[in-house]
């Protein structure tokens, strides 16, 4: 496996290191409606591009979780950050509880935001066709937006959703990344993790709720926590930015150290 520096934005200069995780339908920018009020002296972000996505489109690669973890941690070592917290999106907390498993010695806490656990999301033939066509068919990945945010968000956001998903990320890579996140099954690998964990999930979110995280999460997060949203779906960040970030930062700050 080649490493790779992922492409990344640095914000702030607090002592606690956060990387955060985008997920499979956006890049980097998929956070760009909390980076205004985050808390800039408590916490330093990275904000990292995925191979295949943003400022890495055109890198080469598997396009897997481990992958990807193992580049976080590349990034990691560059910053010169010995331990550190995560954020991960839905694909993105796939990948940062492989950088758990891989060094769980340098995890301080671990935020899922709607995150795929690391038991995998396995999908009947119908749904997986839905999914697996639309890296090359846009109209597929709004209905899985717009089904995963209850049908209820307005048709201009999802079509802008929709374009930055397409303008940055690579149809190869983005069919490849779904192989990974939604059929590996590693949740015995992180399986007794005593790393604080919380997951949080939004209400109108049909698929990765708090019901799922019961059934996957919390069986695996001996220290682990589930926040619901009772009004987001699966794109908090955009959907709740604000609320998002209260409940977020508000778990990474209850660290004693």
């Amino acid at each position: 496996m080649t490493l790779f520096v992922l492409p990344h934005t640095l914000l702030g200069d607090g002592p606690h290191r956060v990387v955060a995780v985008h997920g499979w339908l956006a890049d980097r920018d998929g956070f760009a409606a909390v980076r205004p009020d985050l808390d800039l002296e408590s916490f330093t972000y990275a904000f990292v591009d995925l191979r295949g996505y943003g400022e890495a489109m055109g890198t080469p690669g598997a396009y897997t979780t481990s992958e990807g973890a193992a580049d976080v941690l590349c990034l990691a070592g560059r910053l010169g950050w010995e331990r550190f917290s995560l954020v991960g999106h839905s694909m993105g907390a796939a990948v940062a509880q492989r950088v758990l498993a891989l060094a769980p010695g340098r995890v301080r806490r671990l935020v899922g935001v709607s995150p795929v656990p690391a038991h995998g999301m396995p999908m009947p033939p119908e749904q997986w066709g839905l999914f697996a066509d639309a890296a090359d068919r846009p109209a597929n990945r709004r209905l899985i937006i717009d089904l995963t945010t209850g049908s209820v968000r307005p048709g201009a956001w999802l079509d802008r959703m929709v374009r930055r998903s397409v303008e940055r990320s690579d149809a190869k890579a983005f069919r490849a990344w779904l192989d990974s996140w939604a059929v590996e099954d590693f949740h015995t690998d992180v399986d007794g993790s005593t790393v604080p964990a919380l997951a949080v999930t939004g209400a109108l979110d049909p698929a990765v709720n708090a019901a799922l995280m019961q059934e996957t999460w919390l069986r695996s997060y001996v220290r682990g926590e589930v926040a619901e949203l009772a009004h987001a779906g699966h794109y908090a960040m955009d959907e709740t930015p604000l609320q998002l970030i209260r409940t977020v930062e508000d778990f990474l700050r209850a660290e004693a150290a």
